[in-house]
């Protein structure tokens, strides 16, 4: 917490200060609630976060199945809609 007040450049007067401005800008009972719709917000950021890392590591772990296989009924379907090249005796 020093080092996040540090990078601020808050020594603790300004720090009090700051939060007895912040008390008298939205009062007591409006903090809580913003610290939860924070607190929600930030939890929501994490699962989509986790979801995304889990399935990246699902698809480098699965190896790519091959296509199923339709070649016999696509030949067949190409050879009946296409003339042969070969003459017929």
């Amino acid at each position: 917490m020093n080092i996040t007040l540090a990078v601020l450049g808050l020594s603790g007067g300004e720090l009090t200060l700051v939060v007895v401005a912040i008390l008298i800008l939205f009062g007591a009972k409006k903090i809580p609630e913003f610290a939860k719709g924070l607190g929600k917000g930030i939890n929501e950021f994490k699962k989509a976060s986790r979801e995304v890392t889990d399935e990246i590591e699902r698809a480098g772990e699965e190896p790519k199945a091959p296509a199923p296989s339709t070649a016999p009924a696509n030949v067949a379907a190409q050879n009946a809609a296409q003339p042969s090249s070969t003459p017929k005796a």
